[in-house]
């Protein structure tokens, strides 16, 4: 820790702890970590039932549990981060890369005060670009999709569907057969 300064220092410790005070604010308002997200769905919305409810009510409810378990989820990952940067700090190896062994920049620490790895040497991110192994078994779309997709599909699928069968006639007017007239029939 000795390329940082001690005003670097106590202004990094400070902003750690402010952090650290905020996702354990979260927690203790929440009741727990993970806030009534591991009851049953009826618990935590209070209904007695989901019979009287639309299925999009339910939906949603379990998209907004599934949500604010991935939130609580990534907060006590960040609070665990910065709980270990504090430790770091009282055994003097705050600031120094894991896998390098170098010093990390303080704008560096000053952007991410729990970081354990300088830019080169950071792990890959989640986000690292991949593609999810699902769509190696998702058939791909038809050819051409957009303008003409369904020309090469064998399906019928017209925008101007409507219009390609009126001539057919509908429930509230007489059936008669494509390209016979009304008049024809009257003869």
């Amino acid at each position: 820790m000795s390329h940082l300064t001690e005003a670097q220092k106590t202004k990094l410790k400070q902003s750690l702890e402010e952090r650290k005070a905020e996702l354990e604010q979260h927690f203790s308002s929440n009741g727990a970590e993970d806030s009534l997200l591991g009851d049953s769905l009826t618990l935590s919305t209070g209904e007695l039932s989901s019979v009287d409810n639309h299925p999009a009510d339910t939906g949603t409810e379990t998209f907004e549990r599934s949500r604010d378990l991935s939130i609580n989820t990534s907060l006590s990952e960040e609070l665990s981060e910065i709980e270990a940067a504090l430790e770091r700090m009282e055994q003097g190896t705050y600031g120094i890369c894991e896998a390098s062994k170098q010093e990390i920049p303080y704008e560096r620490l000053e952007a991410i005060p729990f970081t354990r790895y300088t830019v080169e040497h950071a792990p890959a991110r989640r986000d690292s670009g991949e593609r999810p192994v699902e769509e190696e078994v998702i058939t791909p779309p038809p050819s051409g999709a957009g303008q003409g997709r369904q020309e090469h599909s064998g399906r019928f699928d017209d925008a101007g569907a409507w219009e390609a069968v009126q001539d057919y006639g509908s429930a509230s007017s007489p059936v008669t057969p494509p390209g016979q007239d009304i008049e024809e029939e009257d003869s």
